[in-house]
């Protein structure tokens, strides 16, 4: 018998889960401070309420509907070649971002152990982060003992690991994001980051705002990598998908703006009002805050928050991916969850170790001028994600049609939303996608800068 959520708030929080990880804590605010804070901010709930209620709403709907994994869910509704090929890419991106997403959890790891050792100092070093990535012992150790934890919580299950370990990380999350958030608002000179942050100014307003934006839904909301079919595979008939969507999208969008009011103000408090200094881009958490942490009065007990709360999102997204993983080849290939979590274990090692050692022993290696966890990183995020949402939506509209997911909705909801779903399904969301694609592939080719 296929396993299930024991209740809605276990799938909600199991969702949440997946969704809130790196991408709201440690991407979403760099890309909200890049492309104009409050503007950033307001483009993205607009996306949100639209594009990426659309995709949760379809791929969960799909997902109960065949009682299967991406693979096996495609095939339920058409057993062609085509279809084929759009579930196995589904369920391929979990099991090439699990690898290097668990090399950054490794990082997280490593700073964690930094802070509750009482050594602040030494994290904010100028060099630290470099000297660390580019030691092939130490990212090989720490990658390894963040793995090691996700797999051993997946292996128990998905009632007594993934829904257990959710009720009690996602709940603490939430509680450190306002305790550090509120200590971020409340420094001197705070007032600038919070005013950047969340009250949108159209002067900062472009075309790559809303570019970024929907990239940022990707990471964000768990779309098309396979999790939220699997997820709704798991889940009972009567629980309300409509519902469970927008607490979905309201507790992943409410941990980003928590994140960029625990980053953005601490930034500008301690910077001097400079907004330059959010600039750094993908090196604000392990470079400019750890230099944050070493200047503020407590800083070492807030640095220690600050990467328990980021331990607990990375892990919680790292198991939905591995969760996403495992139900395939126990769906597709009938193993047992034992012999598909070393299966999955041997994959991580292997590609995780290939990512971690392209900082040190294979940084020579360069692939369209990226290193290797960086090329992996636009491989799955920038074009097998848009491909595969694209194949769901073709899915929804060519095969299932609209008709038969606002059946499975209304089993327990009476779908509020469903002309904005039929709506964005049809247009909003092909065309969405379509422009991610093409804008990461410009970018990729130097044409276009994101």
């Amino acid at each position: 018998m296929r396993s299930k959520f024991s209740s809605r708030l276990g799938y909600v929080l199991a969702t949440a889960g997946s969704a809130v990880g790196l991408g709201n804590i440690w991407r979403f605010p760099y890309l909200s401070a890049k492309y104009g804070g409050g503007i950033f901010l307001l483009v993205y709930i607009l996306l949100a309420l639209t594009f990426g209620y659309t995709m949760i709403i379809s791929e969960t709907a799909l997902g109960r509907i065949a009682r299967k994994s991406p693979v096996g869910a495609f095939k339920h509704f058409r057993n062609s070649k085509l279809s084929l090929a759009g579930g196995w890419i589904n369920a391929i991106i979990p099991m090439l971002i699990v690898p290097y997403y668990s090399v950054i959890g490794g990082w997280v790891c490593k700073y964690l152990f930094e802070y509750v050792t009482f050594n602040r100092e030494k994290a904010a070093l100028d060099g630290f982060f470099t000297s660390f990535i580019s030691n092939p012992v130490s990212t090989e150790i720490w990658f390894l003992v963040f793995a090691i934890i996700s797999l051993t919580i997946v292996f128990t299950g998905v009632r007594h690991g993934v829904e257990a370990v959710s009720k009690v990380m996602m709940p603490i999350l939430v509680i450190l994001a306002v305790v550090i958030a509120i200590f971020s608002m409340t420094r001197k000179g705070a007032a600038d980051g919070i005013k950047y942050f969340l009250v949108p100014n159209l002067s900062n307003f472009s075309w790559m705002t809303v570019v970024a934006a929907m990239g940022q839904m990707f990471y964000s909301l768990s779309i098309a990598m396979g999790i939220l079919i699997t997820y709704g595979s798991y889940m009972h008939s009567d629980v309300d998908i409509e519902k469970s969507t927008f607490q979905v999208a309201a507790f992943d969008t409410g941990i980003a703006v928590l994140s960029g009011l625990m980053i953005i103000p601490a930034v500008f408090a301690f910077s001097g009002n400079d907004p330059a200094a959010l600039k750094a881009g993908p090196s604000l958490m392990f470079i400019s805050i750890p230099k944050i942490f070493a200047e503020m009065a407590g800083g070492n007990i807030i640095g220690i928050m600050f990467f328990i709360l980021v331990f607990f999102a990375a892990m919680t997204s790292s198991i939905a991916l591995l969760e996403t993983a495992i139900s395939t080849f126990e769906d597709e290939l009938g193993w047992s969850r034992h012999k598909a979590t070393i299966m999955m274990s041997l994959i991580m090692v292997v590609l995780g170790s290939v990512n971690s050692l392209g900082f040190s022993s294979l940084s020579f290696v360069k692939i369209f001028k990226m290193d290797i966890l960086d090329f992996f990183d636009f491989t799955t995020n920038s074009i097998m994600m848009p491909i595969a949402a694209m194949a769901t939506c073709l899915l929804v509209l060519k095969r299932v049609g609209t008709k038969e997911i606002e059946k499975e909705i209304m089993k327990s909801s009476s779908f509020a939303g469903k002309a904005l779903y039929k709506f964005c399904i049809r247009f909003i969301a092909p065309i969405f996608i379509l422009v991610i694609l093409i804008s990461s592939i410009l970018n990729v080719l130097g044409i276009i800068n994101l």
